[in-house]
């Protein structure tokens, strides 16, 4: 490991300014993803910007309904959070699916929002990999790629998106909020995370020097009935082949709020627009959840090793839809 400078802030403000005048500085809190890729060498910052002690730890409820969660809340404590169980419980179940608890007592919010991909060909310097080294080429592509995406990849990567807890984010329409140089502002959780296009090592839509101060959980989904699944190789300690967040609100036999994305599929969490457009309006059937999760899997393209997430991300958001949907009224 490289030897890097250390920093640990007093407030926000301080740490912004502090990334701002450093370059190759990193943000750092929890340290579950990034010390294992300055470990690897795959992360070779100039200086780590402590931010585990800013008062980004708590959860407030705010006026409208909604909750703010900080950016430096432990992964275990926000999973059991009783008002997130009671009102957002996808993203309960979404965070005990992820790692250890172990780690999950150590991770944070902002953190594993930010966490890089698990591509093994990412990890490992001796292998091309565009996303570390732009233009070295995607080993994965015509190497092994069972684990990796088939929708929204590019010629220039094929890499997924390892966060549980982004996946049911999404899907419920939470925002995350930011703190840069040029002040606060947010970002809708679905669209936080990028696809790969050209630019496969820019994992976000955060600007520079920019810090994750919170996670909002909007009123809207309070309460709606939502679940998170996940299928992964083993019962525990492993990342998601694929996985779904689903919000389902059915009134009167018909769908009238629905959120959905899809985890493990793709560079982002993918957050399937198709589907939720085609349930509004739409009775709560196995049948019509069946047309509409076809309709987004219909964009996937698999590639030689891993068709077999396509259907596997089918059974899992049927399982989902029909669990959360009310059965119908004896006749």
């Amino acid at each position: 490991m490289d030897g890097f400078g250390y920093l640990r802030p007093g407030s926000v403000q301080e740490a912004v300014e502090a990334y701002a005048a450093r370059p190759g500085a990193r943000y750092l809190a929890g340290g579950t993803n990034l010390v294992d890729l300055l470990k690897l060498g795959v992360e070779r910052p100039t200086v780590l910007i402590d931010i585990g002690r800013l008062p980004l730890d708590g959860t407030e409820e705010l006026p409208d309904g909604s909750l703010r969660v900080g950016a430096t809340v432990r992964n275990s404590d926000l999973a059991a959070d009783p008002r997130v169980r009671a009102r957002w419980p996808a993203l309960s179940q979404a965070l005990l699916a992820g790692a250890s608890a172990q780690l999950r007592n150590a991770a944070t919010t902002g953190g594993n929002l930010l966490q890089r991909t698990r591509c093994p060909y990412f990890q490992d310097l001796d292998k091309p990999c565009n996303k570390r080294e732009p233009g070295s080429g995607c080993g994965a592509r015509d190497g092994v790629h069972r684990d990796h995406a088939v929708l929204g990849h590019s010629a220039q990567c094929i890499a997924t998106n390892p966060s549980d807890m982004a996946v049911a984010l999404a899907a419920l329409d939470a925002q995350v909020e930011l703190y840069g140089p040029e002040g606060p502002r947010r970002l809708p959780a679905a669209d936080f995370h990028r696809l790969p296009g050209e630019h496969p090592e820019r994992d976000t839509w955060i600007r520079p020097g920019e810090l994750i101060t919170g996670v909002v959980l909007p009123a809207a989904t309070a309460g709606v009935p939502s679940a998170y699944r996940k299928a992964r190789d083993r019962a525990s300690y492993a990342f998601a082949l694929a996985s779904v967040a689903v919000a389902l609100r059915v009134t009167d036999g018909v769908v009238d709020q629905a959120g959905i994305a899809f985890g493990g599929l793709a560079h982002r969490p993918w957050r399937a627009r198709h589907t939720e457009l085609a349930l509004l309006g739409a009775p709560a059937t196995p049948a019509a959840f069946e047309g509409a999760v076809a309709l987004e899997l219909a964009h996937a393209e698999p590639l030689r090793d891993n068709a077999y997430k396509v259907s596997l991300a089918r059974n899992l958001a049927l399982d989902v839809l029909n669990r959360l949907a009310p059965a119908p009224a004896p006749a």
